[in-house]
């Protein structure tokens, strides 16, 4: 026994001087990673010292948060205040029924339910993870890699403001219940008191529907004459991230069949979900040929009695087809006979027993009939729980005194308007649903799906031929094509076209047509090359068509809607466009695209052919503990050279 005790004591002491060199080694080696990081915050944050960015997160994009107290049976977890609702997955799970009770709203009201209410949380940590663990988190991630990299380019705390909303109200519910447009009025007013200088306005997908309803919300609270005056002082340049400008096919299938964001509930309960919330209907499709003519009819109803009839619509509408969108975004299967009295409560979803084919009236809906109620109003012949969406609409969007959203937008009056979206990706753009025997909310199946894929080919699940108009280009699996490029429109008559790789590049590997000449009212497609499998950023750039305002589009090549917010390649080009804009040395309308070096570790990599770290110039091998493969230990090169800024200007 003693000898053991002895041999313990001896691997005690040679062990210990082997733990305390192992400590040294990673304590030098963390001092090592600190000390030789590229990104120079002295030199990045300074250049950005008096600006400010305003982030709006898109549709349920942003924490909300339980206030109540509400004892869920046969389960632990019950709902105290400041619990976390969306999203919290263990009560998804194990509490359903609760978090329904915490989330759904009244159908007609907006009211919340009368045991538990929720309310959008504040600050960053509500759109950077809406589910934080170890396994979810990553999952639920949404605004995390964008704060980040503000933060490892020196970006002080108080010059990034997150202003989340609670996403299921229409635009005037926000202001009606929790003066959201009125707070959001005073942080751009406190930021720039705060930083002394104008903001950036970052808004991704819905949230640009919100920004939208707020400027126009702006010239009912500032004098006219101070309407432009406040906007030159308080927004420098607004980033239209993934914005739906003409809606989205998928809020359609969220209607009838409901859409579950990838949580574990049936579609049903989506569905619940969906037709509760008035938000629902803010991305609705419809027609860029279709604008508001107040005068055309009194209190919105004509002598013919048909819904939204204060639309007018030129005459490309009624020449063309499926209202700008390359196919009619709804065919539905109605039964022949609904019933004699839709309106009463026992008739809630269609008789689908089997029946000849005689017995179906299958019809077919542009983006113009459904932005305009003729969708829900004939759907309510079948289905009477579609009578909530149809008050929403024409309460909420065809009736509001302020915006009616679902119309085309033009150029927002910002100094500085860069509207940016990845493309061809494979994205819904139409349904047929038939009924499916069940009740509501499960009374409604999707018997066909219509695709546009890379290249804009249209392409349906069942394999039928598809007639239509193809697009350039497919959409970012969310939102189509035609929808993300309607903000070409807001292009001058003379634009500028580069297309570049995303990686870094040299001045050889760029595309570039200037001065193309542009219809405003169409798209423009460059008459440029793709080479295999390489991924490209295609900038459309015009300074000259508005004195003093500048206009750019940004497509990038397979980003998708969800992930745009927490690409690199965006990232880095936001940060060079805004360092650019407020530079006093600045000698060009946009940042320079002859050339991208690498700005942080992550854009070096182990280039195996050459067997190096790729860009050599700026990269090099430097092994840090830790790290299990080559392309880790590249890493940027330290640099004293402070001047590199003026390279992109």
């Amino acid at each position: 026994m003693q000898s053991r005790r002895l041999g313990v004591q001896q691997l005690v002491r040679v062990a210990a001087p082997l733990a305390l060199l192992l400590l040294l080694l990673v304590a030098g080696t963390q001092v090592v990673v600190v000390e030789g990081a590229g990104v120079n915050k002295e030199v990045w944050g300074s250049m950005s010292a008096k600006i400010s960015g305003i982030i709006i997160p898109g549709f349920v994009s942003s924490q909300l948060r339980a206030w109540a107290i509400l004892d869920c049976p046969y389960t632990p977890l019950d709902f105290r205040p400041l619990d976390p609702v969306w999203l919290d997955t263990k009560k998804v799970l194990s509490a359903t029924n609760c978090w329904l009770k915490c989330l759904l709203l009244d159908p007609f009201t907006q009211a919340d339910h009368p045991e538990c209410k929720s309310r959008a949380d504040t600050g960053l940590s509500a759109i950077t993870e809406l589910d934080p663990g170890y396994i979810t988190g990553a999952v639920s991630s949404v605004w995390r890699q964008w704060v980040n990299w503000l933060v490892e380019f020196g970006i002080e705390p108080d010059a990034i403001v997150a202003v989340p909303y609670d996403w299921r109200l229409a635009g005037s519910l926000l202001e009606e219940r929790d003066v959201y447009f009125h707070k959001l009025k005073l942080t751009f007013e406190t930021a720039r008191k705060l930083r002394g200088g104008p903001t950036l306005v970052y808004a991704h997908s819905m949230g640009n529907n919100v920004f939208r309803y707020f400027l126009e919300w702006l010239k009912l609270e500032i004098a006219p004459k101070q309407y432009m005056a406040w906007l030159d002082d308080h927004v420098h340049a607004y980033y239209a991230v993934g914005a739906p400008l003409l809606g989205a096919a998928e809020s359609v299938k969220a209607l009838m069949v409901g859409v579950t964001f990838g949580l574990p509930i049936p579609e049903g309960t989506a569905r619940l979900l969906c037709n509760s919330f008035s938000s629902s209907l803010w991305m609705l499709p419809f027609s860029k040929h279709c604008h508001v003519n107040d005068r055309m009819c009194s209190k919105r109803q004509c002598a013919d009695g048909k819904v939204g009839p204060h639309f007018f619509c030129d005459k490309n509408e009624a020449e063309g087809n499926s209202s700008s969108w390359p196919v009619d975004i709804a065919k539905v299967e109605f039964p022949a006979s609904p019933g004699s009295c839709p309106a009463v409560a026992m008739v809630t979803y269609p008789d689908v027993s089997p029946q000849p084919d005689s017995a179906v009236v299958e019809r077919s809906y542009s983006a113009h009939q459904i932005s305009d109620g003729t969708f829900l109003k004939d759907l309510m012949d079948v289905d009477v729980h579609s009578t909530s969406s149809f008050h929403h609409l024409i309460k909420y969007y065809l009736e509001d005194p302020i915006l009616n959203p679902l119309t085309p937008w033009t150029r927002p009056p910002i100094q500085n308007v860069y509207c940016v979206y990845g493309l061809d990706l494979k994205t819904e753009i139409g349904y047929h649903f038939a009924p499916s025997g069940k009740p509501y909310p499960d009374n409604w199946v999707i018997s066909d799906i219509i695709f546009e894929n890379e290249g804009g080919t249209l392409q349906s699940r069942s394999g039928v031929r598809v007639s239509g108009t193809s697009s350039p280009a497919s959409g970012d699996i969310s939102v189509p094509y035609n929808s993300l490029s309607y903000c070409k429109t807001w292009l001058g008559p003379q634009v500028n076209i580069t297309r570049t790789p995303q990686t870094a590049h040299e001045v050889c590997d760029i595309q570039q047509e200037l001065n193309v000449l542009h219809d405003v009212d169409t798209d423009i497609i460059p008459n440029m090359t793709r080479e295999g499998g390489a991924k490209y950023i295609t900038y459309y750039e015009d300074a000259v068509s508005l004195p003093g305002k500048r206009t750019a589009v940004w497509e990038l090549d397979k980003v998708d809607h969800r992930n745009i917010v927490r690409s690199p390649v965006l990232l880095r080009e936001l940060w060079l466009e805004t360092i650019h804009s407020l530079h006093p040395d600045a000698k060009r309308h946009f940042v320079s695209k002859e050339h991208r070096e690498p700005m942080r570790d992550e854009d070096c990599y182990w280039d195996y052919g050459r067997a190096r770290c790729s860009h050599p110039d700026h990269c090099e091998y430097r092994y840090v503990f830790g790290d299990v493969h080559l392309g880790q230990s590249c890493r940027l090169k330290v640099s004293s050279d402070k001047d590199h800024i003026l390279n992109y200007l």
